[in-house]
């Protein structure tokens, strides 16, 4: 089983990758490092990942839920309503990929602000899938300038 950590701000939280050709994507890019940015009770941020809209890609997702926003080539993690939610819900602006299961609570995004430094690094409890994994690209995208707009 994949594991990673997201670490902003203050705050890490473990994630399960499920069997996704995004996690794929993304977990071959790691480690990755970003600003945050937030969107109502979204935090996102770009990636070196670039990867197309799957079939199962949702505008909706549920609390624990990490999803991978392709208009913008970034993570998203919502823990509550966006500016745009119904009812409490948890809606992107665009239909997004979930790659991956939070373990421990979302919740904790609360306070992780705009600016922070975020990383997402392999989780050393995954010694297994280390020992499997290729060494990660040599050439990656370096601009990490914020996108403009709305969140996934």
């Amino acid at each position: 089983m994949r594991q990673i950590l997201i670490k902003a701000g203050k705050v890490t939280i473990r994630a399960r990758l499920l069997a996704t050709p995004t996690a794929d994507r993304i977990w071959d890019a790691l480690p990755i490092h970003g600003a945050v940015q937030t969107w109502g009770k979204e935090v996102y941020f770009r990636t070196p990942v670039s990867h197309d809209t799957e079939p199962d890609a949702r505008l909706v997702v549920s609390k624990g839920e990490i999803a991978f926003w392709p208009d913008g080539d970034a993570i998203a993690i919502g823990f509550g309503p966006t500016p745009i939610s119904r009812r409490g819900e948890i809606r992107f602006t665009n239909k997004c990929n979930v790659w991956a299961i939070a373990l421990d609570d979302v919740d904790q995004l609360k306070g992780v602000y705009a600016g922070e430094q975020v990383s997402v690094v392999e989780s050393e409890g995954d010694s297994q899938a280390w020992t499997k994994r290729a060494p990660p690209r040599a050439s990656r995208r370096t601009s990490r300038q914020g996108l403009d707009g709305a969140g996934c």
